[in-house]
């Protein structure tokens, strides 16, 4: 529904839409007629970023960056191209060749044509200047602000130039695109050259200027690092010395190599010990006490020196422990142990053993095993010396090892941050060797005229207002809530709407010939009488349908002007077409237009204090018409003295004389005699003039037409704009209403 609103809307407004666009497209081509021609130039710089033969001698890793990096670098170089800087470079080459070659690449402007030789000179030696220096124009300086106009008439300035640049990266390439437009083709190739020369030349010197900064500082915390690295080491070197550590490592090594081997051979000096212990036992338990005491006493002297012999081969075995095991004290030990098997020997020479001793096998078997367990015993207690001493050196390391692990570890730390520095230092020594990767590959050329775009500006011009026509009619549509419509009036009030009337832009209703005259020429005067007929017809048919038998309809409105009178004549006349006797009553005090058009000659006041008579009052007319003078202020005025049950009686009279009274009373801007008069009707109907707005004064009155409930029939609206009627003119005031 709203759609269809709009596009009625615009097709109203159909001559806006075509003149609008009309107009632009005509004053375009006014403005584009005389535009020069535009010539395009190309240039191309290679960055070197994504290049992988440029990369690998630089940095490997460089060339595997990801794609979001690779775009940041692009990024940043393009704006970089951007910089005033690099165009103020453009804009002194280009006023430098302006004033000193003979071909200028633009016309002079006024201002150029203004400056005498003297000023050329000035202008020449300071442009020079900022040049060389690369340096922009004060524009607080008096001179030079004067200058910079100079640029900007002759079109050189920074914000002309960077209009028609474009510059882009090509695709995901390694190349950087730029374009330039202008109205010379030399001028075009020659601002893309030396914008990429200036460029090239900005970017080398901040590039180099950087890294040699980088490798100054680089270099610095190399040294650093380097010496700190050195102070650790010393340190860790004097207390090697101070402490008497020659590498502690190896020596718990060796330490503890040696507590092991002790501890095997205690283990097994230990486990000898028993056994030799178990083997006297059991020898022991087989000799009888008599055969002891025999074979002692004959073998004294023998054992005194097997006695000695074996207090030899004990202190040997001591000195063999102590010694660590040096080979020279086994040899010793080999002696003695012969030595003694000699002496064991001869003890059994002697044949003085008891004829009944059968065990002399196992007297040397003793002994023997005597003088092991005696050499073992011996032994335990010199490993255990040895081992005591060796765990004291072993605790005496441990302290050395904590301070000494912790400088290592401090020397461990220092030398990697030196390395790394080392290696970023090599890195960028490497990149600042080598020469900036940035070129031009491809020089920019004169190229050709490019197309016209004066029909393009034409047609956009069109294109766009049209559109521009079309927005502010749909802002103004969105923003207007006037009510054109019956059923935008019965959804906004809440209230039926009986029906309505379309717009009849006419000084003159003549309802007869509305009715009865369909032979005129003009066919669509003939169209809207028609429409304005059918409408009325179809209201009257739902006035009729809700008047239930009853007789008595009051006209009533928002505000005055909004055609209370058309609508309630045309009712009379539709209803007396039917056949029906027809009462028009004219109760509106403010404004009494159904009194002044029929200039009716019969007042309600008269009649009802007896200035008429009834039968004056009544006519054999279909349509009767009773007016009012228009000084009254409301119906009870009339009474004039008399009871009200008198006045009642009179209305009673003239009410069973008719099929239908419709009365036209004051508008609810008079609420009060609206209510009052509201007294004397059976139904009320208020007319709403199409194309109004609701406000809070008129909420406030439609509020008291929803108290009347079932009172109040509905609304009928008035000037309704349809498409077969006539289009909303300036307003006619209705001068004459015809019956």
């Amino acid at each position: 529904m709203e759609l269809s609103n709009f596009l009625k809307l615009l097709y109203r407004q159909k001559y806006i839409l075509i003149a609008v666009p009309l107009i632009a497209i005509g004053l375009a081509f006014f403005l584009v007629r005389k535009l020069p021609d535009t010539y395009t130039s190309h240039g191309r710089l290679a960055t070197g970023l994504v290049d992988q033969s440029q990369q690998e001698l630089i940095n490997n890793n460089q060339a595997n960056s990801d794609d979001n990096k690779i775009t940041q670098q692009f990024s940043n170089l393009i704006q970089m191209m951007q910089l005033k800087k690099i165009y103020d470079q453009v804009s002194y080459k280009l006023i430098i060749h302006d004033l000193t070659d003979d071909s200028p690449y633009r016309r002079p402007s006024k201002l150029l044509k203004e400056l005498g030789k003297e000023a050329k000179k000035h202008a020449l030696d300071v442009f020079t200047k900022k040049y060389k220096l690369r340096e922009p124009l004060s524009l607080w300086n008096a001179d030079e602000k004067g200058l910079n106009e100079l640029l900007v008439t002759m079109g050189y300035d920074e914000p002309k130039l960077k209009s028609k640049m474009v510059v882009y990266r090509a695709n995901n390439s390694d190349f950087i695109d730029i374009e330039f437009e202008s109205d010379s083709p030399l001028l075009s190739a020659f601002v893309i050259n030396t914008i990429c020369d200036e460029f090239i030349v900005y970017y080398s010197s901040l590039v180099r200027e950087n890294e040699m900064k980088a490798v100054a500082f680089l270099d610095s915390l190399m040294k650093q690092k380097k010496n700190a690295m050195n102070g650790e080491m010393q340190d860790l070197k004097n207390y090697k010395i101070v402490n008497r550590v020659l590498n502690l490592n190896e020596q718990a090594k060796s330490l503890y190599g040696q507590l092991a081997d002790f501890e095997t051979r205690r283990e097994i000096t230990e486990k000898d010990i028993l056994a030799y212990t178990g083997a006297l036992k059991s020898i022991d338990d087989k000799f009888n006490p008599q055969d002891r005491k025999y074979l002692e006493s004959t073998l004294t002297k023998i054992n005194q020196q097997i006695i000695s012999t074996k207090e030899n081969l004990k202190q040997a075995s001591q000195d063999y422990i102590k010694s660590n095991y040096d080979i020279k004290y086994k040899s010793r030990i080999d002696s003695l142990q012969n030595l003694l098997s000699a002496e064991i020997n001869q003890s059994t020479d002697k044949y003085i053993l008891n004829p009944l001793a059968a065990k002399e096998s196992l007297v040397l078997q003793k002994l023997n095993l005597e003088v092991q367990l005696d050499i073992a015993k011996n032994s335990i207690g010199t490993l255990n010396d040895q081992m005591k001493k060796l765990n004291e050196k072993f605790d005496k390391l441990v302290p050395h090892e904590a301070v000494i692990q912790s400088y290592e570890t401090e020397i461990d730390i220092a030398s990697k941050e030196y390395i790394e520095i080392l290696k970023k230092f090599n890195q960028t020594s490497l990149e600042s060797s080598f020469s900036v990767r940035l070129r031009q590959i491809e020089l920019a050329m004169p190229g050709e005229a490019q197309p016209s775009k004066k029909m393009m500006i034409v047609a956009l011009s069109g294109i766009l207002s049209f559109i521009f026509c079309m927005v502010v009619m749909f802002v103004l549509f969105y923003l207007d809530d006037n009510i054109r419509t019956p059923k935008e009036l019965a959804d906004k009030t809440q209230l039926p709407v009986l029906g309505f009337l379309p717009s009849y832009n006419e000084a003159v209703i003549d309802l007869e010939q509305i009715w009865h005259s369909d032979n005129d020429a003009d066919k669509s005067a003939v169209t809207k009488r028609t429409e304005f007929r059918n409408s009325i017809r179809a209201l009257r048919f739902e006035i009729e349908k809700e008047l239930k038998g009853k007789k008595i309809i009051q006209l009533t409105s928002l505000k005055p002007g909004e055609g209370k009178t058309v609508v309630a004549m045309s009712l009379a006349y539709a209803f007396s077409s039917i056949n029906k006797k027809v009462l028009l009553l004219d109760l509106n005090y403010e404004n009494p237009e159904i009194t002044r058009i029929t200039k009716t000659k019969i007042f309600l006041r008269d009649y009802l204090n007896d200035k008429i008579s009834f039968e004056e009052a009544h006519t054999v007319n279909r349509i009767n018409v009773i007016g009012t003078y228009g000084d009254d202020i409301s119906i009870s005025v009339f009474e004039m003295g008399q009871t009200e049950a008198v006045m009642q009686e009179k209305l009673k009279k003239i009410e069973d004389l008719y099929d239908i009274i419709i009365v036209e009373i004051t508008s609810l801007d008079n609420i009060n005699s609206v209510k009052e008069s509201a007294l004397f009707g059976e139904y009320m109907i208020a007319v709403f003039e199409a194309g109004q707005a609701l406000t809070a004064d008129k909420n406030e009155k439609i509020k008291y037409l929803k108290s009347l409930d079932n009172k109040f029939m509905g609304w009928v609206m008035n000037k309704v704009i349809t498409e077969k009627g006539p289009k909303k003119k300036k307003s006619k005031r209705l001068t004459e209403i015809k019956l």
